[in-house]
């Protein structure tokens, strides 16, 4: 444990993405393959489920600093993470008799918090408090929370492991790719030349593409790349091996339970196939608002009345595998005629799928002009994939682009503000925004992404001067600050009182040339609709 402890202090000062990529390699070349396993666990973004209650930590941390609770809550409104909050009230007093690694940790924290009462429970988290340095305590309370964060990300790992298990980085993205099981035998896994266990289920790192950054013409002849849309749904993959079928999203969640019936499409596919496409509410032969798939995605048993009300349809647009062989090295254009026969031959009629259709264009003009019919169509815009790319892993720039549409934007009002995460722990930096309906502001938007730092501290200060009420952590300000909120589409929504909601709001930028009546109304919002 005092190891990790120390890796996080290291990768924690320094922003080099050389410098993190040593430490991380001195770190797996060291350590066993068990703190190896649940170290390459955290760092990719995975975390245990909440081990503990907010309530019972806070009320814990109190007792263990001898502070009234109330001091306690200030300190975490102040800090704004509960995991730090109690790592600093609480202080080390003494050893303890035996060093814990990493997986002797998780194992004790897994079996206590799981298995015991709750004052097995109480008097473990205390003894852990005082026995342990600063930053372990940290890690240790992250752990129980089910809130760990560190700044490295996922490709970064995999980097690391490539160097140090002498591997492809392609072949351990892979084998990373899906459910990630803490164990030994994750790294002894991913040190295997030839491992059967980690194709079964698992899905393909996802291959992304690149916002198109310049004109379309610098992408050179129109007659060599493939034009489809770009659809606005889940990106997933459909996974048939050895007779067992997974639905995997592009966040690496098997998320067939919610999505019934195109596992039961995908049963008609030959075993040894994986699909690539995107998940899309589909009903009347075109795409159903996006929110409508969100109540989909949220519910893990669906019913015979909800699929009738949302039914669903898998956009296919690549196959990455057939008949058990990766084919992902092939053009692009030879995939797609594998697609192709695939349904023409098998799947073709076949309720909950079809085949993304390419569309043919003679100039970039007129690929341009069918971006302009994007959202007449429901679609956020075209997709631009060179013929002869491979699949390959990532977002890389060059063979795969997304040109969508502009974004549409309506000027609003700042009414509540909170304090962000992470290095925005103390800077109001979440924001509510209002509309105008007959004379009154009301809650249409949240954003937290946008402004510069010096943007967002103008904003802090003008928060703290100006709070009128305070709801917990939210407090509500007077209504002067005007911002362009850019969006990409509206639709109806019972969840804020304007009675619409904004897909991808962010901040475009602040309008310090309108006053707070000069923003725009429902009316003006609704016409978007």
């Amino acid at each position: 444990m005092k190891r990790f402890a120390a890796l996080f202090d290291s990768l924690d000062q320094t922003t080099k993405t050389s410098q993190k990529q040593r430490i991380l390699v001195d770190y797996f070349r060291e350590v066993p393959p068990e703190d190896a396993s649940w170290a390459i666990y955290f760092l990719s973004g995975e975390k245990l489920s909440r081990l503990v209650k907010g309530s019972e930590l806070r009320g814990w941390a109190a007792e263990a600093s001898r502070l009234p609770l109330w001091l306690v809550e200030e300190s975490y409104d102040l800090v704004g993470d509960l995991a730090e909050t109690c790592a600093l009230l609480v202080s080390q007093k003494e050893m303890l008799s035996e060093e814990l690694s990493l997986d002797e940790l998780v194992q004790r924290c897994l079996s206590t918090f799981r298995e015991r009462d709750e004052i097995a429970r109480k008097e473990f988290l205390l003894q852990m408090w005082s026995s342990l340095g600063d930053t372990e305590r940290f890690l240790f309370n992250k752990i129980l929370t089910g809130g760990f964060r560190v700044g490295v990300s996922k490709k970064l790992v995999i980097k690391s492991l490539s160097v140090v298990l002498d591997q492809p980085e392609a072949t351990i993205a892979h084998r990373l790719t899906g459910t990630i099981v803490p164990s030994s035998g994750l790294f002894t896994m991913l040190t295997q030349e030839s491992n059967p266990e980690a194709g079964i289920g698992h899905p393909y790192p996802f291959f992304l593409a690149y916002p198109l950054e310049r004109e379309p013409e610098n992408l050179g002849v129109v007659s060599e790349w493939f034009i489809e849309w770009k659809w606005d749904g889940i990106r997933a993959q459909i996974v048939k091996r050895n007779g067992e079928i997974l639905l995997w999203s592009r966040g690496e969640e098997a998320i067939g339970e919610s999505f019934p019936e195109i596992i039961e499409m995908a049963s008609h596919l030959p075993d040894g196939t994986v699909l690539d496409g995107e998940l899309l509410a589909w009903k009347n032969n075109e795409p159903l608002d996006f929110s409508k798939l969100q109540r989909r995605l949220q519910r893990k048993r669906v019913g015979p009345k909800m699929i009738a009300e949302i039914p669903m349809l898998f956009m296919s647009y690549d196959i990455l595998e057939h008949a058990g062989t990766d084919i992902r090295g092939k053009p692009l254009s030879a995939r797609r005629a594998q697609l192709e026969i695939l349904f023409e031959n098998v799947v073709e009629g076949i309720p909950g799928i079809a085949l993304s259709p390419t569309v043919s264009c003679e100039s970039w003009e007129e690929v341009q002009n069918l971006r302009g019919e994007a959202r007449t169509r429901k679609v956020e815009g075209v997709m631009l994939k060179n013929a002869c790319s491979p699949y390959r892993v990532g977002r890389i720039k060059g063979d795969w682009w997304k040109w969508k549409v502009d974004p549409l934007s309506l000027d609003m009002v700042l009414t509540y503000a909170q304090k962000g995460h992470g290095r925005r722990a103390n800077v109001f930096s979440d924001y509510t925004f209002g509309i105008w309906k007959d004379g009154e502001l009301v809650t249409a938007a949240k954003a937290y992404s946008g402004l510069t730092d010096e943007e967002m501290m103008e904003v802090d200060r003008f928060v703290r001067q100006n709070t009128v009420q305070r709801f917990g952590p939210v407090r509500a300000v007077v209504p002067e600050l005007v911002f362009e909120i850019a969006f990409d589409s509206v639709q109806a929504s019972t969840r804020h009182r304007s009675g619409i909601a904004l897909r991808f709001p962010r901040m475009k930028r602040l309008r310090r040339d309108k006053r707070a009546e000069q923003a725009d109304s429902l009316e003006a919002a609704q016409k978007l609709l």
